[in-house]
């Protein structure tokens, strides 16, 4: 088979299998072979977590197609005014060092000398961060110090079946290449958005974007112009931000149901009375948990303060809250009050902000509440038919929907095979794969699976916070322990230091 690594010839013997001459008896060994499918944030991490963690060798593998090893969706873009929605502070990508972001950002001329004050709470630019993620998989993957422990090799391809055996499997990629391994870790990020009603029709059509995290910015209309966009979110708060940095004059329309756009981070103030000491969060059940968090928001109200400060005091319980919850329970979260929560977690930097109110003031932006009953071409545009009998026309129409969140609709070819042969399952919400606590997967048979872990945005529905950089983090971490089996090795308590570095 020929692999693509796009490494230096050096690099190359790193895909090989390598051959292990024990000290004590001479019995030649094969290094244990992982694959990780997907090199956004969380499959290069957890390759990165091996390399730190194994103390016998492995051959690692990430098989990754589309943008660049280590920036993924996220740290893909190429636009300097696309900022993190998290202050420098909380971005390290290692739990254990906090402040390792903040110190690589220091070996950079642009902020070698600003105040330390300044640095912990910038914003930074997205394309800066992936920057720092790419230098992280050199440091620890790609050294040509010899000799490497774990040894680790880039695969540039679509992964789209896995046929397990005795000892192992045999991963299909579409090009008909085969790659084999023992255990094999699903890191395979965000889906792209859910088609809408006539959306199947528009597939070809110059005036329609179904993916929104793909270049788009060379179909732009002339100024003067329509863009639609279909949702509030992070998404298209992106896009506003491009078309004004690229100085388009047309009018931008955003539709979501609820027509909320996402709000700034804030400074806030010490308010001990959440949660009360003694009450476990975990324990109140939804009803009691939404009368509970209403209370305090309008106490904080009455304060003068921001009530989303209770969204960030909630931050370390949220995934132990989440799995209390009965089934009823995160359905009923879902279905009704999701929206607003992501709305108040999901926060964007100031400046941000700061040009968002500037278009909606000038008029440039406007924003409706309303459902999309369906999407048609007309003629060189494509009309959006709203709720209540409205019709927006667009000369661009961008789906910002937000990714795919019902995981047996899943896009992803290599998925759809391995739920169809019940070698991964939804979890009981559908949102993502059933997985153990230690993030093995559980197949359709209900048995812990002897190939399969997940992590990120494939654990929606187990753990509900898994996409943020605070949540994968130690979740790259805790897979690289699975596979290594290091239960003695002594990691931070989430709750603990989600309390320390809070967002």
């Amino acid at each position: 088979m020929f692999i693509r690594t796009g490494l230096p010839r050096q690099h190359l013997k790193h895909l090989r299998r390598n051959v292990l001459i024990n000290d004590r008896d001479m019995t030649v060994s094969q290094p244990e072979r992982i694959a990780i499918v997907g090199g956004g944030f969380s499959g290069v991490m957890t390759a990165i977590n091996l390399a730190r963690l194994s103390r016998h060798p492995l051959q690692v593998t990430i098989i990754n197609q589309g943008r660049p090893v280590a920036r993924g969706v996220a740290y893909g873009t190429r636009r300097m005014e696309h900022l993190l929605n998290v202050a420098a502070r909380n971005m390290s990508a290692f739990a254990d060092r906090p402040d390792h972001f903040l110190q690589w950002l220091r070996t950079r001329s642009e902020y070698d000398m600003m105040p330390e004050n300044e640095l912990r709470e910038r914003f930074i630019p997205r394309m800066i961060y992936g920057d720092y993620l790419r230098c992280l998989m050199q440091q620890h993957l790609q050294s040509p110090i010899e000799p490497l422990l774990v040894r680790t090799g880039f695969v540039e391809g679509e992964a789209v079946d896995v046929l397990p055996h005795d000892n192992g499997a045999v991963i299909r990629l579409s090009d008909g290449g085969r790659l084999e391994a023992e255990r094999i870790v699903l890191a395979t990020g965000n889906e792209s958005p859910s088609g809408l009603p006539g959306s199947a029709e528009l597939q070809d059509h110059p005036a329609w974007i179904s993916n929104p995290w793909r270049s788009w910015e060379n179909r732009l209309p002339p100024s003067g112009g329509t863009i639609v966009l279909l949702g509030t979110g992070l998404t298209t708060v992106d896009a506003v931000i491009t078309v004004r940095a690229l100085g388009w004059q047309g009018v931008l329309h955003a539709v979501s149901r609820n027509g909320w756009l996402p709000h700034a981070h804030f400074r806030g103030i010490e308010y001990p009375e959440f949660p009360l000491p003694g009450v476990d969060l975990a324990d109140l059940g939804l009803k009691k948990l939404l009368l509970v968090v209403e209370q305090h928001c309008a106490r904080l109200r009455e304060l003068g303060a921001n009530p989303a400060i209770i969204v960030d005091k909630m931050r370390p319980y949220t995934q132990r809250i989440w799995q209390r919850f009965t089934l009823e329970e995160r359905m009923d979260f879902a279905r009704h009050h999701a929206a607003r929560w992501n709305v108040l977690r999901h926060r964007i930097a100031p400046e941000i902000n700061a040009q968002l109110t500037t278009a909606q003031l000038t008029g440039q932006l406007q924003v409706h509440a309303a459902g999309i009953e369906c999407v048609r071409a007309d003629g060189n545009r494509v009309s959006v038919h709203l709720s209540g009998g409205r019709t927006l026309a667009g000369d661009l129409v961008i789906n910002a929907t937000g990714p795919n969140t019902k995981f047996t609709a899943t896009g992803s070819v290599l998925l759809q095979n391995l739920i169809r042969r019940g070698l991964v399952a939804p979890d009981e919400t559908e949102m993502g794969a059933r997985v153990d606590v230690d993030h093995t997967i559980i197949g359709s048979n209900g048995k812990r699976s002897e190939i399969f872990l997940a992590l990120g945005p494939l654990l929606r529905g187990t753990l509900w916070e898994t996409v943020a950089v605070p949540e994968l983090r130690g979740q790259a971490r805790r897979v690289a322990e699975t596979l290594l089996d290091h239960t003695a090795i002594e990691v931070p308590n989430y709750e603990s230091v989600m309390m320390e570095y809070m967002i």
